[in-house]
């Protein structure tokens, strides 16, 4: 049994395709945080965003996160914005490690360019959007970080590999 597994990184940076991996490769329990809310609230990220605000999800989160204190060998796939509050990172660091996914503004934009679930890029599905969005956010994710690990041009058994070799 490892402690717990946080992966943090931008949308599309690679969080779900890993955590789903390790789940199952390595016998560990996966949260996905976004499945989650989802599911406790009835209602998908988007309607909770146009419905309630950012701010409230930004709350469902860190609720969540603080409901994780006790579990062990789990690995958890984070919403992008995350890391931007203090108290998750406080959470995350108490029970494992936080693992940065960093891809490529074009990469991301490759991997989300048709999807239409993720609110803040709605109306901005652009490369200079993304790499703005990143800029900003980029500071959080490094001083949030363990360990960053670059997804571009990577598999994902490669991914895990260094991931799985930086936690035990």
């Amino acid at each position: 049994m490892i402690q717990n597994i946080f992966l943090i990184g931008f949308m599309g940076a690679g969080k779900s395709s890993i955590a789903r991996f390790l789940r199952d490769n390595y016998q560990m329990s996966l949260v996905e945080m976004d499945e989650q809310i989802e599911s406790q609230e009835g209602r998908t990220i988007s309607q909770i965003f146009a419905e309630s605000g950012e701010e409230y999800f930004r709350a469902l989160e860190t609720k969540l996160l603080l409901s994780m204190a006790e579990q062990k060998n789990t690995v958890v796939s984070c919403g992008g914005g995350v890391p931007m509050r203090p108290e998750n990172v406080a959470a995350m660091r108490q029970s494992g490690k936080i693992i940065y996914l960093c891809a490529s503004p074009e990469e991301i934009y490759a991997r989300v360019k048709n999807t239409h679930t993720r609110p803040l890029l709605e109306g901005n599905m652009n490369v200079e959007y993304i790499e703005s969005m990143m800029k900003k956010r980029l500071p959080k994710y490094l001083e949030a970080a363990d360990i960053t690990v670059i997804t571009d041009r990577k598999s994902i058994q490669e991914i895990c590999t260094e991931i799985l070799a930086s936690v035990s």
